[in-house]
């Protein structure tokens, strides 16, 4: 079972991933989403920060193995589309969840780690160490459409491009100069007390910060249920 757990800094939930790597997997989406609605359940929350345990990864994404092994046996190819339709989910949670919400990258960002920070609001990351990247092209398993709509919101189609194409990686400095990231410090502990610093700044009603996200984010959601559906189902995840 995907470790994680949550605590109330004034207004701040900071929700913290305790399981290393934090691959995501069908244990990771479900605790992650019940994790994200006993946060909402607390109104005293006006803000939530994604931390890690982990000084090394903030996510390192897909849990390859369980993939793999899931796409290799007939007998649970259900199980593997219950999978990508639980990530869908929980991007789309993220997307709309009716506050700001904090990546804290305290740690390498890769891969479908990388498509959760940028479906965050905000992201913060360390200037001195941790490296984001979309490895998808050496390990052969291309975005979803869905994926792709979530990072184009962010990346400028250039620097998505350099780092798509090619699965290099890019650190703080770079990614704060190109607006990818608010901000960076150095350190794990300063870079959570900023990312905290900075999602306190924040207090506005959930339902207006709510309906503003789903405004927002309708047209990526609207792929979630378009043009990922027949991926999804023909299982079309490999190339």
């Amino acid at each position: 079972m995907s470790k994680m757990s949550w605590k109330r800094e004034g207004t701040v939930a900071v929700l913290t991933l305790e399981n290393g790597e934090n691959r995501h997997n069908p244990d990771f989406v479900e605790a992650f989403l019940a994790a994200l609605d006993a946060i909402e359940a607390d109104r005293e929350v006006r803000s939530l920060v994604i931390a890690s345990s982990d000084a090394k990864n903030w996510s390192l994404g897909i849990d390859l193995q369980w993939v793999i092994g899931a796409a290799q046996t007939p007998s649970r190819h259900d199980e593997l589309r219950g999978f990508l339709h639980g990530m869908n989910r929980m991007f789309t949670r993220v997307l709309n969840y009716p506050m700001p919400v904090v990546a804290a990258i305290a740690g390498h960002c890769f891969g479908n780690g990388a498509i959760l920070a940028c479906a965050c609001d905000f992201r913060f990351m360390r200037s001195d160490r941790g490296f984001f990247c979309f490895p998808e092209v050496d390990v052969n398993i291309p975005f979803l459409p869905g994926m792709l709509a979530i990072v184009e919101r962010v990346f400028p189609a250039w620097l998505l491009d350099s780092m798509y194409l090619s699965g290099r990686r890019a650190g703080g400095a770079e990614l704060l100069e190109h607006h990818v990231v608010t901000g960076t410090a150095e350190g794990p502990e300063a870079l959570l007390a900023a990312a905290v610093t900075f999602a306190a700044g924040f207090d506005k009603g959930r339902g207006i910060f709510g309906e503003i996200k789903r405004r927002k984010h309708q047209s990526v959601v609207d792929v979630f249920s378009g043009a990922d559906m027949p991926i999804i189902e023909g299982l079309k995840v490999m190339a």
